[in-house]
């Protein structure tokens, strides 16, 4: 399927929008994976991707490091496959970052490996899918659970009861990510 017939089919799919979005909740996973915390990211991805992104966490955590992305930005986003199926759209996209790539010492912060003089470029494959039956978002967003208003470019977390604003019923969300080697 070409982004035309998606544009079609999915009359909220903005192709510079998507890039964008794909770009943000990129930046966002690998930040929160820096910071060992990915709250302001949770509500854009799926339990797949929660999972990878903790693994890796937790695998620094376990040898007292932090993993670095310092510099870190985006290179290109290319769109690479569009499949469309009875269910939901799925948008395949190959992204390319630039970085820093190295590892501290979690007590003491002090370098530990890795290159922190050199940018690397690595690529990733990742799957965004949104549900065919999404609601359309309304530009205040509410939490389904006490009815507060939430900022979803934040944390997408309410402020007040702590539940994380529901992205799938409404938008694109990252279901899969691969390091592409």
């Amino acid at each position: 399927m070409t982004l035309n017939e998606l544009e079609i089919k999915d009359q909220n799919f903005n192709e510079s929008m998507f890039r964008t979005r794909v770009n943000n909740i990129f930046i966002k996973l690998f930040t929160g994976i820096m910071f060992q915390n990915l709250d302001d990211v949770r509500h854009n991805i799926s339990d797949n991707v929660y999972e990878y992104a903790i693994n890796i966490i937790n695998e620094s955590k376990n040898k007292n490091l932090r993993r670095m992305y310092d510099e870190l930005n985006i290179k290109s986003t290319d769109i690479i496959n569009i499949n469309v199926n009875d269910n939901y759209y799925e948008i395949e996209v190959i992204i390319t970052t630039r970085y820093l790539k190295y590892f501290i010492k979690l007590d003491s912060g002090d370098y530990a490996s890795g290159d922190k003089d050199n940018r690397i470029i690595e690529k990733y494959r990742l799957i965004f899918r949104k549900n065919k039956n999404t609601k359309v978002q309304k530009s205040v967003r509410y939490c389904t659970n006490c009815g507060a208003s939430i900022d979803i470019n934040d944390s997408g977390k309410c402020k007040y009861c702590n539940t994380y604003y529901d992205t799938k019923k409404y938008d694109y969300i990252l279901d899969e990510i691969e390091e592409i080697r």
